[in-house]
């Protein structure tokens, strides 16, 4: 039986006399090897917290730093230290196979047994974060390298694939475009193409003003999960100029632009199956035929076909990207078009989804029950059919949305040069401010057909 320990270092004493006094603390988490997911089966994992920006003045008697380890392993461990500035949580800790471990830790009130809150969200949260709690939620990695699927691939999946393809085929590319607005030398489009399935694809297009043709890359975006009204990104103007781009934005559902948020509440309720949201219902999901993603995937296809027939193209350089949900739409953009030259899904949603059921890894609440038909959708299958390089923006420790044993498996499945990069204290919607907290993994290798000539590894930290 693996041992667990915990030590506390002294040092500086700390105050809080009102309550915005929390809102800049941080719990910053590190562990003994500079590379969080480098550890191997059994090896001693150390990790050290500490309070940062804490503000001087009363003793802080009355607050508790709590700890939870949880992991593939399915063990769970609690402890606690006394919170006082300056003064170091030490957590030790082990896996006995490959996988991740993570640790949560939350500042408490002694007394009343409640979180310490923020009056603001987190440095380093986003606008719709709700992260107002002081916290350190991250991990560490142990023999990554050797984690693969749980569930192989569906026997048929290319020849399914191939059935949609010409499916899709049988749809002239056909597209509505109206003028939005001109910004910073940057034509902006409402665009509409035809598309098999119930609604087409929509999202915005940027073109240079007067692009000559084959002059631009091309680039496409995917969103995020939700049913929210799409905006129109005008921060891409920039890149659509400077970057001599054209660049598509386009949202999962193909519905109209521009409404109000009556009709985004109307859509999000027609596309839910009993009580699930929409993708997340198991019989819809048994086979890929009804699955909610299938017509998605057609959309992610439609949308780089379309790309493909602008004129300003330059007919070499297609991009994919997207995080979430837009990181598992980019995976299929990677796998089922060729011509995609760039793939880069951050944090990437549905990975290794047979690993939750019945593979038994550790993963949040927020999930997929996994069933046959989804296999055709996960995005693991996708990525190691990739032609491209693969770049991973983001790779959270602390996510549990998209778990880093999904992550590290989709990582380990890529057959062209990767990157990826781990974050340590990194949640689905939350990245801690500092900097150096990333550790980047990468992987490089000439291939003549199938076989690999060379390969080259390297990792450092930010």
């Amino acid at each position: 039986m693996k041992r667990f320990s915990i030590a506390v270092a002294t040092g500086l004493s700390a105050a809080f006399a009102f309550a915005n006094a929390w809102d800049n603390v941080q719990i910053k988490g590190v562990t003994d090897k500079a590379n969080p997911v480098g550890y191997a089966v059994n090896e001693p994992i150390i990790f050290t917290l500490t309070a940062t920006d804490v503000p001087s003045g009363l003793a802080t008697d009355d607050v508790v730093l709590r700890w939870t380890r949880t992991g593939d392993d399915g063990k769970t461990v609690k402890g606690e230290c006394p919170f006082v500035a300056g003064r170091t949580c030490v957590v030790t800790t082990a896996l006995d196979r490959a996988g991740f471990v993570r640790l949560e830790a939350k500042l408490y009130d002694r007394k009343t047994g409640e979180k310490i809150r923020r009056d603001k969200k987190a440095p380093g949260a986003p606008d719709w974060s709700p992260a107002k709690e002081v916290f350190f939620d991250g991990g560490a990695g142990v023999a990554v390298a050797d984690l693969r699927q749980h569930v192989p691939e569906p026997a048929d999946f290319d020849a399914w694939w191939a059935k949609q393809k010409k499916l899709l085929a049988a749809v002239p590319v056909k597209a509505d475009l109206q003028k939005h607005k001109t910004v910073n030398g940057c034509d902006i489009f409402k665009l509409s193409v035809d598309c098999v399935g119930p609604r087409p694809v929509t999202g915005y297009l940027f073109i240079p003003v007067n692009a000559a043709p084959k002059s631009c890359r091309a680039r496409v975006a995917f969103q995020g999960y939700g049913f929210y009204q799409q905006g129109c990104p005008e921060w891409a103007a920039w890149g659509c100029v400077s970057g001599k781009e054209i660049f598509l934005e386009i949202n999962a559902h193909g519905y109209e632009l521009g409404r109000d948020k009556a009709y985004y509440d109307v859509f999000g309720d027609s596309i839910k199956s009993s009580k699930y949201t929409y993708a997340f219902s198991p019989d819809e999901n048994a086979r890929p035929e009804t699955a909610y993603f299938r017509f998605m995937a057609f959309r992610v296809m439609r949308a780089l076909e379309y790309m493909k027939t602008r004129p300003e193209w330059n007919g070499k350089d297609l991009i994919a990207e997207g995080g979430s949900q837009g990181g598992l739409q980019t995976s299929w953009a990677a796998g089922l078009d060729p011509d995609v030259t760039l793939a880069r899904p951050s944090i990437v949603w549905c990975c290794d989804l047979g690993a939750t059921e019945p593979g038994g890894r550790l993963h949040g609440s927020w999930y997929i029950q996994h069933t046959a038909g989804i296999d055709y959708f996960d995005a693991v299958n996708h990525i190691k059919r990739a032609k491209c390089p693969v770049e991973i923006p983001r790779a959270g420790l602390g996510d549990y949305t998209c778990p880093p044993s999904g992550l590290a498996v989709y990582f380990n499945a890529i057959p062209t040069p990767k990157s990826i990069n781990w974050v340590q204290g990194s949640r689905h919607g939350y990245v801690p401010p500092d900097p150096n907290q990333t550790f980047v993994v990468k992987m490089g290798h000439e291939q003549t057909g199938a076989e690999s000539k060379s390969q080259n590894a390297s990792a450092d930290v930010k």
